[in-house]
Order: C-alpha cells, then structure tokens, then sequence
C-alpha cells in the first residue's frame, strides 16, 4: 500500500477491517517538548508503529465551495442530502434540457431549483427535487413534464422551458442521511445539496478521533485524524509484532482478571523499601511476575513485638492459620483501664506498684498495695480537690477468700466485697488478671475481643515454613486494616506466593503471551510480612485510623510545686501552734521508738503490730506528733552566726 495521508486513511477506512497496522513515514513534531494537547498525541516519529483499534467520528466541516464559508454539523445531523452532478448551474430549464442533449444524457434527469417555483397546481418549496420526464406542448406552450415526488404522492407539473432558476442537475438516487454520505468513498469531496442548509451545494469534511495502542505507552493513544502525517498500512507484513502495551499493579486490580496473567516488570517504584521480606530484592526490571488473582480476605493486622528493646513491627494476613493465645495486658494508669474496659466483659487486674491514695481530697480514693486484686466495674465521677468533680474508676476490691470460695460465692456475699475509687490519672501500673488458656484462630480473636490485643503465637502457620511469630514472647495487636493485595509469585520461585499491596507498592508489568509455568496443586501464601518501621507508621497514620477520635487527656493532678507549698504551708502552722506550747530546744530529739517493745517471749515479736489487712488502708492522721514526721538538725541559731 502506498503512503497516504492519516486523514485520507481514516476517511476510506472499513470499521468491520479494524484493527490496522499502520507505520508512520513522515513524523510530526510541535516544539516546546510538547507530548499531548487536550488529551490527544500531536507528536508522532517517522518508523512509530501504530494500531489502530477505533475510530470516533467527532464532527464534520460543512464549507461552501463558492464563498469559502464554513459550519460545523455534528454526528447527529438530521437532514438530507443529495448529489449534484457538477458545480454549473443553469439560468432557465431550456438551458438545462439543452446541455443534457449535448452531453447525450437520457431523460429522465434530475434537478432542482433554488427558489420557489409557483403553478396553478402548487407550490413547489425551494431544494426540492424534481424529474424531468419529457419536454412537450402543454396548452400551446413547449413545456417541461416534471414529476414531484411529495412521498405521498407523485404530482405531475408542466413547467414551460422558458422558467427562470437558477437549476442544478442532481445525480439520480434516493436521499442520503450524513453517515451514509460519509460512510461511500465515492462521495468524498462531491457537491452536495441539503435544504437543511443556507447553502445551494456544500462539501463535507469530516474529522475523526482515531484511538489507537503504541510500543510501551501505557494508556490508549488517542490522534486526531488531522495530524499532517502520512502512514502505511502494514496490517499484513505485521502480524508477529506484539505491543508491549505497559500495565500499573492497580489497573490490573481494577480489571479484575483474567488470572492467572503472566507479566514481565518493566518498572519498580522509587522510594525506600515498605517490606523488610526477602523477595522485596527480587523485584527488579526483566523479572517475570505471575499475578494469581485478588487476595481473600482482603483485611490485614498490624501487630508490634513485645519484650525486646527495639520492636519490630508485622502486617499478618487474614488467612493466618496460626493458633494464638491470649497474654495479659499491661495499664500503666487508671485511664488505660478505662480504655480497655468494654460493656459485657469482665476486666480484672492486679495492682503491680504500690500507690498512695489522696484521702485529703475525697475518702473515697484509696490506696493500693502491691499485688491488690480489683474489678473494674464503671466510670464516674467524684468531688476532688477543690470541690472540683473529678472523673474516677469504680472497682471492687477482691479478697484472697474470693478466690479460693470461687466468684459466685462472692457476688452473693456482698458484705466481703468493697467498692473503691480511683482517679483517671493514678500512676500506679496494673496487670491484667487472665486465665483464659484457650488457642484462638486469628479471625475467632478479632471477633471475640477488641484491639489493641496482646497475644503470643503458640502454633506457626503450617502454610508459611518461615513464620517468624513464634519466636518472640509476645505480640501486640494494633489495628485492622482493609486493602485489597494481590496474591503474586516470581518466575524464578514458583513453588512460594506473597501478596503485594497495588496502593503502596505499584509496580509497572507487561503482560506476556507464554503461559506461567505453574508447579500441581495449590501454592503456600505468605501471611506474615515484617514492615519498615517507616510505613508502620505511615499506615498508623491513615485516614481510617485518623477518624478515629483521639482519647482525652487525663485530667492532671495537682502539681508537685503545688503539693509542696500546701505542704509546708500546713506544716508551717502546725510548727507553730505545737512550739507555742513547748519549750524552745536547741538539740534534736532522739528518735522515737517505733519498733514494738521486746519481750521475753521472742515469737511474739510481731504480735503487738497492727495486722496489715488488705483494704482500706487508713490514711496518716492530721495530728501527727512533729517529732515523727523528720529528724533534722536545727539550724535557727546557727544561721545568724555565719552572717
């Protein structure tokens, strides 16, 4: 086939006969690195293979050949159009007869007048055809016999020769829409009347959008059909030329299949890396990558190791087939316990510090003891310092005998059980109390109880030989997210899969004819991968997790400043109300005895000490002796003497 230009190309075009190979043999190029104008390629390079898969009519140029005007119709016209014979027009039907019987043309023949034509019968509109049967004498008079075709019916007119035009010729044929114009090479660039239009002959120009698939572009090329370039119809001589049409992870997600799909990777995304995995190296470019279909079930778990100084952080897969076991959390403040606390569930915890409770402030706060069993119960609120409510935990203390007699005992015998207080911002570190040895399946633990959730693996998954989760003592379950992976493996391993995430690791792959070598039976998926602890926090920082409303702070105690200016304020009068009363002394007292007198008998050395009893612990009295609160020298005296 010899070169044409793209608009000829398009314009003689048969859509059944697409696709077509066409190669560029005279490129175009706009200066300024321009690539793509409003959507369309406006660069092309001479040797460019292209293959054309569509063609979109956009609109068609309508000019007047006699005055260089143009219109633009859309694809849509409605009106009709039919063929003249030739530019010439004719003055009167005597000239029009005259030059058919030079040309030797047969009647009957068909024409048309651009005015009105008025006879005793009717009117005949302007642009109407007519055919002109016969010429004879019709009341004296040499006349034309012309029938008007209304649809309807035929009216049969005498017109006399001697009747004033302008006339054009038509060619004979019914009327023809616009596509059927377009559609007919042989009317290309012909004369055409409409009486739709201002003007008595017309020519059309269409332009098409020619959506076409180019070596490694990614997307469907789109040219117009007005881009000044020849091209060659190499449909024939190419049909062993495969177009490496270049694909985005995510655009395969989207397409939803065919799986298995064969790829090569032509492109890894920069950055650093997202996966601490050992495949992550193997993902480079010329690497084949068989893509297996859309991981199920598409929600993961960020979990974080516990127990080590440095913890590193895992995204496990909803398929894990690991058994898992409940740890005991810790709550390093009263306000923890709030959060864990979840309506329906009993949360039991043991005290692990000792804390000292603001009985100044409300009875009610007590203190705790090391190893101190209670029940969270509920949140309220309570009047604190400064007459201010003050928001608290309300917790059952539990008993030694509550253990032992066993929990339903002890709801019944509420005389055993004691309600206590504690202040959202108590310091004091809490261990929760589990006795749960269960096995969980890590769907059964997320439906079961809330995140975050602190277990430790008990059974690797048998799918996954290299399951890393069994090795630390504990692990903490942060957070579920839902993303769709894709479930991929790499031609030089085939016999292990691992699942990528399109949205953060999207790679560029082309699609390959050859079939995956694919070893019998299902393959194993990696459910665990370890994360960099930069993406760790950039998927902490999501928006789903992001919507979540951040806790409140807990309300803060009174500061240490504070206490001790109210201290030594209250120490401050006391002082002075005890050495109005007592003799003014220059030396220390000796320490008072604290320790329980010796008797004779030294097995009741402890007898005479007040039993410790776990409860309420008595708070220090108001009125406690000066002496024992400190032993410091006194230096009242000995200050002015050094000045």
């Amino acid at each position: 086939m010899e070169p044409m230009s793209l608009q000829d190309f398009v314009c003689s075009l048969d859509p059944a006969s697409l696709p077509r190979v066409l190669q560029v043999c005279s490129g175009v190029y706009f200066q300024g690195s321009i690539y793509e104008i409003s959507g369309n390629e406006c660069c092309l390079s001479t040797g460019d293979l292209i293959k054309v898969t569509q063609v979109h009519l956009q609109k068609v140029v309508c000019e007047n050949p006699e005055t260089g005007q143009t219109m633009v119709l859309a694809p849509n016209f409605q009106g009709h159009f039919s063929l003249l014979t030739g530019p010439q027009s004719y003055g009167t039907l005597e000239e029009l007869v005259s030059a058919a019987n030079q040309s030797s043309k047969k009647l009957p023949i068909c024409f048309m007048s651009t005015y009105k034509i008025a006879t005793k019968a009717r009117v005949v509109p302007e642009k109407q055809p007519l055919k002109l049967v016969a010429v004879e004498m019709h009341l004296g008079t040499c006349c034309a016999r012309c029938v008007l075709d209304t649809g309807a019916q035929q009216v049969l007119l005498h017109l006399p020769l001697s009747q004033k035009g302008p006339f054009w010729e038509l060619e004979p044929g019914t009327h023809r829409t616009l596509l059927q114009v377009l559609q007919d090479p042989a009317l290309r660039d012909r004369l055409l009347t409409c009486p739709a239009l201002p003007w008595c002959s017309q020519t059309l120009r269409p332009e098409y959008k020619i959506e076409a698939i180019m070596h490694m572009r990614r997307s469907v090329v789109k040219i117009p059909s007005t881009l000044e370039v020849d091209v060659e119809d190499v449909t024939a001589s190419s049909q062993h030329i495969h177009f490496i049409q270049p694909l985005l992870l995510s655009e395969v997600l989207a397409r939803g299949g065919p799986f298995p799909l064969p790829t090569e990777i032509l492109e890894v995304p920069e950055g650093p890396p997202i996966f601490l995995s050992p495949w992550v190296g193997s993902l480079k470019k010329g690497r084949r990558l068989c893509i297996h279909g859309v991981a199920s079930p598409s929600w993961r778990l960020l979990a974080s190791t516990k127990g080590r100084k440095m913890p590193r952080h895992f995204m496990i897969s909803g398929a894990y087939q690991g058994k898992l076991r409940r740890r005991p959390r810790e709550f390093p403040t009263a306000y923890d316990l709030l959060g864990a606390l979840k309506p329906g569930q009993s949360l039991r915890v043991v005290a692990t510090k000792d804390y000292e409770g603001e009985g100044l402030e409300n009875p009610g706060f007590t203190s705790l003891a090391m190893g101190d069993r209670l029940e969270v119960l509920r949140s309220d609120q309570a009047l604190g310092a400064e007459d201010r409510d003050t928001d608290v935990l309300v917790c059952q203390r539990l008993s030694d005998e509550a253990e032992k007699e066993g929990e339903e005992e002890c709801e019944g015998d509420a005389e055993h059980q004691e309600q206590i207080m504690l202040p959202l911002h108590t310091p004091g570190g809490f261990v929760e109390e589990l006795s749960d040895g269960r096995r969980y399946s890590l769907q059964d633990l997320t439906v079961q109880f809330s995140l975050p959730c602190e277990v430790k693996v008990m059974v690797k998954d048998t799918n996954h030989p290299a399951d890393p989760l069994t090795s630390f003592p504990g692990l903490r379950l942060e957070e579920k997210i839902v993303e769709p992976f894709l479930v991929v493996s790499l031609d030089s391993k085939p016999g292990m899969c691992f699942e990528i995430p399109p949205r953060w690791l999207d790679l560029t792959v082309a699609e390959e004819e050859e079939p995956p070598s694919q070893p019998p039976g299902s393959l194993p998926v990696a459910t665990v991968e370890e994360l960099t602890e930069a993406f760790y926090y950039r998927l902490r920082k999501l928006p789903t997790f992001e919507s979540q409303a951040p806790p409140p702070r807990p309300p803060k105690s009174k500061g240490l400043s504070g206490q001790k200016k109210q201290g030594s304020k209250e120490k401050g009068i006391k002082s002075s109300q005890i050495l109005e009363l007592q003799e003014p002394s220059l030396l220390p007292k000796p320490k008072v005895q604290t320790w329980p007198k010796t008797t004779e008998d030294s097995s009741n050395l402890y007898s005479q000490t007040p039993g410790c009893k776990k409860g309420l612990r008595p708070t220090k009295p108001i009125t406690q002796d000066l002496d024992n609160e400190h032993d410091y020298e006194e230096v009242v005296e000995k200050f002015p003497k050094t000045l």
